[in-house]
């Protein structure tokens, strides 16, 4: 009898064991479809590295809309073959192939907050990858279970849909007001020969779906969804929300999506009659899309009309970091110094004196230094309590004494511990022209055993200074050399100028939190800067 049952246990565990043989896959494959199957770059440059880190040795670099075969998934990186080779790559940087069968999403979606996060994964437990901010805009890729993943400046990611509206063929709207406004600058007067009429008790729906909710708030329950052109009577309002009613309902609307206005033309066509003869003496000109012009000189301030990249406004006047613009007739707004431009920049910026240099100067160069994060902004805090923000001022001081003494006008974006918007700092570099934009960061990451320096840069014209500053700094520094990486970074993807961002150790790594926090590593990794952009503008001379 106790033969029969062992031999009756021993067949079902045999059955069993050869069930989960069969259908057993290791933990860390990527269940990618078959329509998945392949990557390609979406950056304009990619590492192919040894393994699944940072740290890993570069196999090879990779070129934007290469192809990749995909193997298996590790945390955030891929397993990837390219041709013969296979090597490890950020997931962060690729994207999905299209195929031919595939449809066309062709959705835009706009952030309706601040500090919105992007991530590796359909879930508020996977890796930040980057933050889009109000007005930020990112094509849609796929939607999924209340996520949407969406390619955001080179960058493939998920976001959730709750905190963003999604417009359909926003591309091409847009084309269609670009040339229309074009069309508008060249022959001097508006397509319309109406102009905005200015109601801050009506608003008007500029988005195709606006969900209203319960209460002034992205997190209250939403009530239903106004349409593109829809146009109500100011209930109330509660800073950047309009409480309005949509038919027997009241609720709540976030005022980004609309204007103040019962016939919002574009504004370009009042700014010409403000300005018949055209002198640009006194005008500011719109940097980015979606640009808020307020009531009050302050972002807490009600929203009146938003603007786009190109449009012109006169100015009024000007009150701290701010600009008074009119709007029409009877209508004035407020917009900050570091969205626009004004012809007094664009005129210091061409008028610059080319003055004589000799190797070895910098005479007649300007330089604009930017020490990361300041004021409520600390950056990240090392293990022993160093706070980022403090050194990265203690270095470019250090920095910007060494450059002056070579003859270079230096201006810093803060010279204290204050908060400064990243597009201000954007804008001070154009402001002054500058010849190079440095930005200097320490780093951190959870890992406390990574180390070393690195050198960043976004845009093709900025990878040279980024070369030359980043030999300077390697002849001065023990630390790990861990190169220079294309990075996805604000101050760096919106500045036409030559700008670069350094990274000079890890206050995550205790041993070298203690090292970067010594005089002697600053006045050594500041001779090393300052000797990197010494070699850059030499060659310049030779070239």
């Amino acid at each position: 009898m106790y033969r029969k049952r062992f031999h009756l246990i021993l067949t079902i565990i045999l059955f069993y064991s050869l069930i989960f043989a069969s259908t057993y896959e290791p933990n860390n494959a990527f269940a990618f479809d078959d329509k998945q199957s392949d990557l390609i770059v979406s950056a304009e440059k990619l590492y192919l590295r040894e393994g699944p880190g940072l740290s890993f040795p570069i196999i090879k670099t990779l070129k934007q809309n290469q192809e990749l075969t995909f193997i298996e998934k590790q945390d955030d990186w891929y397993h990837v073959q390219v041709g013969d080779e296979e090597g490890w790559v950020a997931s962060w940087l690729t994207s999905t192939k299209k195929t031919e069968s595939e449809p066309s999403i062709n959705k835009t979606a706009i952030s309706q907050v601040d500090h919105l996060n992007l991530r590796s994964e359909p879930s508020v437990n996977s890796a930040i990858l980057n933050q889009l901010n109000t007005g930020d805009e990112a094509e849609v890729l796929k939607e999924q279970n209340g996520w949407l993943q969406i390619n955001y400046n080179g960058t493939t990611g998920w976001i959730s849909s709750d905190y963003v509206s999604v417009n359909d063929n926003v591309g091409n709207v847009n084309s269609n007001l670009t040339e229309s406004s074009e069309s508008d600058t060249e022959e001097g007067e508006s397509s319309s020969n109406s102009s905005i009429e200015i109601d801050p008790n009506t608003f008007t729906v500029v988005v195709d779906a606006l969900y209203v909710r319960k209460k002034a708030d992205l997190s209250s329950k939403k009530l239903g969804v106004v349409n593109k052109g829809d146009q109500f009577e100011v209930l109330e309002r509660n800073n950047n929300w309009v409480k309005i009613q949509n038919d027997e309902v009241k609720g709540w609307v976030y005022s980004f999506y609309g204007t103040f206005t019962v016939n919002p033309d574009q504004h370009t066509s009042s700014n010409n009659e403000a300005n018949p003869e055209g002198d640009s003496s006194n005008v500011v000109t719109i940097i980015y899309n979606g640009t808020n012009l307020r009531e009050e000189p302050s972002t807490s301030s009600n929203i009146v009309v938003h603007a786009n990249a190109g449009e012109k406004f006169s100015i009024i006047s000007s009150k701290d970091d701010w600009y008074e613009v009119k709007i029409d007739e009877n209508t004035s707004a407020f917009v900050a110094n570091w969205v626009v431009s004004t012809n007094d920049q664009n005129t210091q910026g061409q008028e610059k004196k080319q003055e004589e240099r000799k190797k070895g100067t910098l005479k007649g160069v300007t330089i604009v230094l930017d020490p990361g994060h300041g004021g409520n902004d600390m950056g990240t805090t090392g293990v022993r309590g160093t706070e980022e923000k403090d050194i990265n001022l203690k270095t470019a001081e250090l920095l910007k004494s060494k450059l002056r003494s070579a003859g270079a006008e230096v201006i810093l974006t803060r010279e204290s511990d204050v908060y400064v918007d990243l597009r201000k700092r954007v804008s001070i570099s154009h402001q002054y022209a500058a010849d190079a934009y440095i930005s200097i960061h320490y780093d951190a990451t959870e890992d406390s055993s990574i180390s070393g320096f690195t050198t960043y840069y976004t845009n093709n014209y900025q990878s040279q200074l980024a070369e030359y500053v980043h030999d300077g700094l390697a002849e001065k520094v023990t630390l790990r050399d861990r190169g220079v990486q294309p990075g996805n970074y604000l101050v760096l993807r919106e500045n036409k100028q030559k700008a670069i961002l350094i990274e000079l150790g890890y206050l995550s790594n205790p041993n070298e939190e203690r090292i970067v926090t010594t005089d002697y590593y600053r006045e050594q990794a500041t001779l090393g800067i300052y000797q990197g952009i010494l070699n850059y503008f030499d060659a310049q001379l030779e070239n």
